[in-house]
């Protein structure tokens, strides 16, 4: 899968590494399969993919959560990287691909899902983020300092979104980050281990309330979150081949270890209040200043990708002061907002964005063949304006995608609903394929 043919298209960015849009020329894309496994590895772990651990148990006995997080982590790794495929093939980033599929203003509405999906996702960050500094310094202080963690953090994850992925991850994740987080994941599996119940807790029944394959889905939508940021980073790559085995092989180990210790201490430490019960532990306070840390860069992904999203509405906004004004709202938010419904987040994140790849899968990789014009991206009345700037046919395959997930919730919930959605999704923008639209561009190379 190497990197694709650097067909031109746009306007060229007024400020070096600001491409919009515009295809990632080659002497610009740098990074290779250890930059994506550390980047994807460290993006998969966090107090987030602890907490949502949580959430598959004790409804599932830690044996069959274990089993729903290993397969749910394959799938969901296997698809994240299969669409950062598309952005190592094309050097451009994940909204503007949708506009060859749903039109050019077809692509706002996912776009605008997106926004509200990052400035989420980054609120959420910065609570879980703030809370656990404040539990770490509150008995110190004797006061909570909330408001100041969140201030604090937001502003550092907002600079790093200014300073882009290539610079963070050679900088900050390869040189720092990385080795401070498995040194931290190692001591809290050792905890989790040297636990005297963990071969009971192992094999003990689960209390009941939730289907394997919706466990699975829950699994599935942390990695199914970043598909509509995975080509923001994957346009980066050398070669495709490298960024696609860079971040599978980087998530899905990072997701099966957090997903995996989450649900294990909440079980071992006997506790609610996750973060409170390691704070309890033998050094706990260490380890969850050192994963608060690492945590940074989970909250610079969604800022930056909300600024590079941003640009598939309006091309010549400039990714610094839009990610400024994102990090502003994300930390504003945090301070207002309180970490609820986490659950119901993650399932919504999952009904909108499975099937969308499903529609985008179908349409590059089957119907185009590799192929997409990048100078029509741009083009009012071009070859991706369709109908008004519409792609009907794409729409209808994402809407039925949608609904489709909805409804094997709320009837078959015992199925799961992340592979109905994207087989449906994927069969419908097939069926209803244009005539073909590939020839004469030339192929993204293997």
């Amino acid at each position: 899968m190497e990197a694709g043919a650097q067909a031109t298209g746009g306007a060229a960015p007024a400020r070096p590494g600001d491409w919009g849009i515009t295809p990632v020329p080659a002497s610009e894309r740098r990074l290779a399969f250890v930059d994506y496994f550390v980047l994807w590895g460290d993006l998969g772990v966090g107090l987030l993919v602890l907490l949502a651990g949580t959430l598959l148990v004790p409804a599932l006995g830690l044996a069959r959560a274990l089993l729903a997080i290993l397969i749910g982590s394959l799938l969901g790794s296997l698809l994240l990287a299969w669409a950062g495929v598309i952005g190592s093939d094309t050097g451009i980033p994940t909204m503007a691909l949708l506009r060859p599929t749903l039109g050019i203003r077809g692509s706002y509405l996912p776009t605008v899902l997106n926004l509200v999906q990052l400035v989420g996702w980054g609120t959420f960050e910065i609570i879980v983020m703030a809370q656990a500094a404040d539990g770490i310094t509150k008995p110190l202080l004797g006061v909570s300092a909330f408001p100041v963690w969140a201030l604090l953090i937001g502003a550092f994850c907002t600079l790093l979104a200014v300073g882009g992925p290539v610079r963070v991850v050679r900088q900050w994740l390869e040189k720092f980050a990385v080795w401070l987080m498995l040194a931290t994941s190692v001591w809290l599996t050792v905890v989790l281990m040297r636990r005297e119940d963990f071969g009971t807790l192992l094999w003990a029944p689960g209390a009941g309330g939730l289907a394997f394959w919706a466990a699975v889905d829950l699994v599935i939508a942390m990695p199914v979150s970043w598909i509509p940021l995975v080509a923001d980073y994957s346009r980066f790559a050398r070669s495709g081949r490298g960024a696609f085995w860079g971040t599978a092989a980087g998530y899905f180990l990072a997701n099966v270890w957090f997903y995996a210790l989450g649900a294990g201490l909440l079980l071992a430490l006997k506790a609610q209040d996750l973060i409170a019960a390691i704070m309890a532990t033998a050094g706990g306070w260490l380890a969850l200043g050192i994963i608060l840390v690492d945590e940074t860069d989970e909250a610079f992904a969604d800022i930056y990708s909300a600024a590079v999203s941003s640009q598939n509405l309006r091309p010549t906004l400039r990714q610094r002061p839009v990610a400024l004004t994102v990090g502003a709202l994300c930390t504003a938010l945090a301070l207002a907002v309180p970490i609820a419904q986490y659950e119901h987040f993650l399932l919504l994140i999952g009904s909108v964005f499975v099937p969308l790849f499903g529609v985008l899968a179908a349409d590059y990789f089957v119907l185009r063949g590799r192929r997409l014009d990048p100078s029509a991206l741009r083009e009012v009345g071009g070859a991706y304006w369709y109908q008004g700037g519409f792609g009907w046919r794409g729409l209808t395959a994402w809407g039925l995608g949608i609904a489709t997930y909805h409804a094997v919730a709320g009837l078959l919930p015992a199925l799961g609903s992340s592979l109905p959605s994207f087989a449906l999704a994927f069969a419908v923008r097939w069926l209803l394929r244009e005539e073909p639209v590939s020839a004469g561009l030339p192929a993204a190379g293997r």
